[in-house]
């Protein structure tokens, strides 16, 4: 399977003092406030890095679903927690924080389940991945 999702942003301004969007295709994420405060202070808005903590949150539960029916169970409830942390300038270190309810599974059967969607859920993949640019100067 294969498919395309586009978001995207616009920025006017300095670094500090500017403002701008991100919107996504699906229309969740509609010229979504961006600044300054909601990346490194507190402000009305999102920020990049907890934009990757819901998109690895939500990956990872559903990757860990699909391993959970491989092995013949079925989850009453999945709640994942991602925490991203940015220090020095980049992002050092996501740690996933997973609770489930899941009828008859073991302890082993849940913690192998656990490691094998951390390990094969795409957004944990991602970060090995090719990234290319087009630049457009106009």
């Amino acid at each position: 399977m294969k498919f395309t999702r586009q978001a995207s942003a616009n920025w006017k301004g300095t670094g500090m003092e500017g403002v701008g969007t991100v919107s996504t295709q699906s229309t969740t994420l509609d010229k979504a406030q961006l600044s300054f405060k909601t990346r490194f202070a507190d402000g009305v808005g999102t920020n990049p890095e907890e934009l990757i903590g819901a998109a690895h949150a939500g990956c990872f539960s559903m990757k860990f679903s699909f391993v959970l029916n491989e092995l013949g169970f079925t989850a009453e409830n999945i709640d994942t927690n991602a925490k991203v942390v940015f220090e020095d300038g980049k992002i050092t270190n996501i740690h996933l924080e997973l609770t489930a309810s899941i009828p008859n599974i073991t302890e082993e059967q849940f913690q192998e389940a656990a490691l094998n969607a951390k390990a094969n859920c795409p957004i944990s993949q991602l970060f090995n991945a090719e990234i290319s640019l087009t630049a457009t100067l106009v």
